[in-house]
């Protein structure tokens, strides 16, 4: 059995700047600043990690129980926005899952940076939430390296199946997606469908780094082939 991870943003989908607006409207209502995030980099990063950057730019104490206030805030906005914003799936993603969800030998999962209510809405807006019964989010470690081992527990706990970190394959677009995989061993493909290049992703130490997942031939070979 292989374990297939997806990233979301960038490599899914492009949410159309959903996530990034409802980040600023929950942060500007609650803490009154406007456009909080503007010079924060988020590609790869988790939600959380993300949020305590905001926090210490702005020097705000996040000790008294305010996060989840925040993340109540920001879902509520991330509702309407998602509706709102022109965003669309990346090329041969509905192929790609269709086709991994019809064969035995691939388990499909997530692993993300989004805090998970936030996943679930993403997803569910484009139709792609029943292809994930499982994952390892933002709010289960704010550290994206730690997240990998998450989701391999939470297949044992849940389905009773244990794949070993080897047999893992993170799929993402960027650095940080290709980063969290190389401690564990893992298989990294990395896709040029977010803000980084082939080249730098190939830099970047992916083990096979493609444009877009639309050639599904292909994909689903290299896939057999690890």
């Amino acid at each position: 059995m292989k374990f297939i991870l997806f990233d979301i943003d960038g490599t899914i989908l492009d949410s159309g700047g959903a996530g990034i607006r409802s980040l600023n409207l929950a942060f500007e209502e609650i803490f009154a600043v406007k456009d909080a995030f503007r010079t924060i980099s988020m590609a790869g990063k988790t939600d959380m990690l993300i949020l305590k950057e905001g926090f210490e730019l702005y020097a705000i104490d996040y000790s008294n129980g305010i996060i989840p206030e925040f993340y109540q805030t920001y879902i509520r906005y991330l509702k309407q926005n998602i509706r709102d914003a022109l965003g669309h799936i990346k090329p041969g993603i509905r192929e790609a899952l269709r086709e991994l969800q019809a064969q035995k030998e691939f388990i499909l999962g997530l692993l993300t940076g989004n805090i998970e209510e936030g996943a679930r809405i993403k997803l569910d807006f484009f139709g792609l939430n029943d292809y994930f019964n499982i994952g390892a989010f933002g709010n289960d470690d704010e550290d994206r390296d730690r997240l990998l081992p998450v989701a391999v527990d939470k297949l044992f706990k849940r389905n009773s199946l244990h794949v070993s970190f080897r047999d893992c394959i993170v799929i993402g677009d960027t650095p940080r997606d290709i980063s969290c995989s190389k401690p564990y061993g893992a298989f990294s493909v990395a896709v040029a469908t977010g803000p980084y290049s082939a080249a730098t992703l190939s830099e970047a130490g992916a083990d096979i780094v493609l444009n877009d997942l639309s050639d599904t031939e292909t994909f689903m070979s290299i896939l057999k082939a690890v």
